[in-house]
């Protein structure tokens, strides 16, 4: 069964190591449904890596497949969902990305490759409002985020919370997506706060 997610960045700059194995948790709370079951949580995300971390990882264990400008990891995150590593020539540089894809879906990698070499071939650096909500829930950590459960609001369940400091009410959890404008550019780091907006 492949799991119907369209490609997405969910970190904006060059993950440390740190901050790699972080996103590669960065849905450890979720319920184990069938969105994680079935690897829909995690297929389609991408980000970038150092090349240290790019070529680590293809030394870890010997690959499930090597072609070309990737590999794909042997250990799978869910269902046919894997990680794979691209290594890819843009604007003249080599530069090196972690993915998750589904390998029921024969075109996922390829077209993983095309989203990620035209999202980064932009001639002038953007964040969506999709990619700055991503790159909150990828730089919070497990103590102020969180996948809402029965306590909260009914309708909730399932979806992505973070915390938030309200001047009346201290800190209280919100809905990911309901963040404002405002909510989004004091949780981004202070070098994104101003980047151009640019379409989904």
């Amino acid at each position: 069964m492949t799991v119907p997610t369209a490609p997405r960045k969910v970190f904006e700059g060059l993950a440390s190591r740190a901050e790699f194995y972080a996103m590669m948790n960065r849905h450890n709370q979720a319920p184990c449904g069938e969105r994680r079951m079935s690897g829909g949580l995690y297929a389609g995300e991408w980000f970038e890596i150092s090349e240290a971390d790019h070529d680590r990882m293809f030394d870890i264990l010997p690959p499930l497949f090597l072609r070309g400008d990737h590999f794909a990891m042997r250990e799978f995150q869910a269902a046919q969902v894997t990680s794979v590593f691209f290594a890819l020539k843009i604007d003249d540089r080599f530069r090196w990305f972690h993915s998750y894809c589904d390998l029921a879906d024969a075109a996922s990698i390829s077209r993983m490759r095309t989203e990620i070499v035209a999202r980064e071939s932009r001639p002038v650096r953007a964040m969506s409002r999709a990619e700055k909500l991503e790159h909150i829930w990828s730089i919070t950590t497990a103590e102020f985020r969180a996948y809402a459960d029965r306590r909260f609001v009914p309708g909730f369940v399932g979806e992505r919370i973070v915390t938030v400091f309200c001047a009346t009410r201290g800190e209280l959890w919100k809905r990911l997506s309901d963040l404002t404008d405002a909510e989004i550019a004091a949780k981004l780091p202070v070098q994104f706060r101003h980047l151009v907006d640019t379409a989904a």
